[in-house]
């Protein structure tokens, strides 16, 4: 099973947990058996394997969120970067050349696209291959999946059927409703459309160059940002008259706010924070190393990271966006292919920074124009290479590089790092970057 993950958006509305290149895929609130915790794309990518082993798996993401995807999936899932931000029928169509030309799939084979973030259980996997194996049989140009409603929503785009069988024709689409046309869409056996479907790839790269003049993968990458911004709905789905829809009535949430979100969660609080008695329907997330106590509260969510924090009504949660576009700092936590950082202070000439690095993984060897900087080592072990020369590091090492030299840091076991920055124009497009191999000294 070939499935592409669209993996997009900044997640605004479950900030502070969420930025612009932590998106709320990547935030890490399932209770695993083992009592570690999972992200909604780490839960997505094991439940497919767990289905389908020999699944091919690519994400269809920006540039921004490659690194987290490496972090925390490892280096083997494929990724279709965007180059920038161009809607879904651009994106489907890069990631399908991607497929052809990069990962050599096979034109008559089928594809799957479905979100990344969705809270399902083992049969939505199933429903999937079943969808795959629907577009193979070449009655329909696209299979979607139907999502059975549970109650009138507005924010679903609606699929009438022409019949009530498990695979049927479609017979119309309908936009985002309000509450009472959604009951009469219900009525005629409407499904969710929930932006879930299966092609065989000739089909959508036969569309891609109708609509785009490209050669090839690489081609259209370098075209990217030229690109009309335009949803595959439009583009593709409502102007394509053979349409099937395949039923689907397993458990499907769509986890976009902190009021779903916290529906999911399998246990009132994750992180340091306490309760009392009185408490009614109140759910805690917090990444700081500060406890959180809640009193008398009813039906509230409570959030604490080190972007800020959010004591809000579960209802009210949902008209968060508004509020935090108005939000202007720098990233104070990120995922990196090699780890993460935390930023700890800010001030107007340095900038202290936690980093943490995985066993095996090093930083870019890079330099600073406009800034010294200062590592202290306080968990773990390594080795530093500064401007050619290499020493192992252990806890207690200081590490002082002046603005101008090439560093960088490799991780023999979790090494955990204090970066101090300091000058007067701390920038994060202040970084160039240089190959390490045949530049070290023992």
């Amino acid at each position: 099973m070939n499935i592409v993950l669209l993996s997009g958006g900044s997640g605004k509305r479950l900030w502070p947990l969420s930025n612009d290149i932590r998106s709320k895929q990547f935030i890490k609130i399932f209770k695993c058996p083992d009592g570690s915790y999972e992200s909604m794309v780490q839960r997505v990518y094991r439940q497919i394997k767990q289905v389908d082993k020999g699944a091919t798996v690519t994400i269809a993401t920006s540039k921004t969120q490659v690194s987290a995807i490496h972090n925390q999936l490892g280096e083997e899932v494929g990724i279709s970067v965007e180059p920038c931000r161009r809607d879904t029928f651009p994106a489907i169509a890069l990631a399908t050349a991607y497929l052809a030309d990069v990962q050599g799939v096979n034109p008559e084979e089928p594809v799957v696209v479905c979100p990344v973030d969705p809270y399902v259980e083992d049969d939505y996997f199933e429903a999937l291959k079943a969808l795959s194996e629907q577009a193979a049989k070449s009655e329909a140009n696209l299979v979607l999946m139907g999502i059975e409603p549970t109650y009138p929503s507005e924010k679903y785009g609606y699929i009438i059927p022409k019949n009530s069988s498990a695979v049927s024709d479609v017979a119309t689409f309908k936009e985002k409703p309000d509450a009472e046309t959604a009951k009469a869409y219900i009525a005629q056996g409407a499904l969710w459309n929930g932006g879930v479907f299966a092609y065989k790839l000739r089909y959508v790269l036969d569309k891609a160059h109708e609509l785009i003049d490209f050669t090839d993968y690489k081609d259209l990458f370098d075209k990217y940002a030229e690109l009309n911004k335009i949803s595959f709905d439009y583009a593709v789905v409502e102007k394509e008259p053979k349409i099937q829809v395949m039923r689907f009535a397993g458990q499907w949430k769509d986890l976009g706010t902190w009021n779903t979100l916290t529906e999911a969660m399998g246990e009132p609080s994750v992180g340091k924070a306490m309760m009392n008695d009185t408490c009614t329907n109140v759910h805690v997330v917090n990444e700081l190393n500060v406890p959180v106590l809640a009193m008398g509260l009813h039906d509230v969510v409570i959030s604490a990271s080190p972007e800020g924090i959010l004591v809000s009504d579960k209802e009210q949660s949902s008209y968060i966006k508004p509020y935090v576009d108005k939000i202007d700092q720098q990233i104070m936590f990120a995922e990196k292919s090699w780890g993460s950082f935390r930023v700890l202070d800010v001030e107007d000439e340095s900038l202290t920074i936690k980093v943490t690095l995985n066993p095996g993984h090093s930083m870019n060897y890079h330099s600073h124009m406009n800034r010294d900087e200062v590592w202290v080592v306080i968990s773990g072990t390594g080795r530093t290479v500064v401007d050619g020369a290499e020493r192992p590091v252990h806890v207690g090492d200081v590490v002082q590089m002046q603005a101008g030299c090439r560093h960088t840091v490799l991780a023999d076991s979790e090494l955990q790092l204090i970066e101090v920055q300091l000058g007067k124009e701390i920038s994060v497009h202040d970084k160039q970057k240089f190959p390490l191999e045949q530049e070290t000294t023992r």
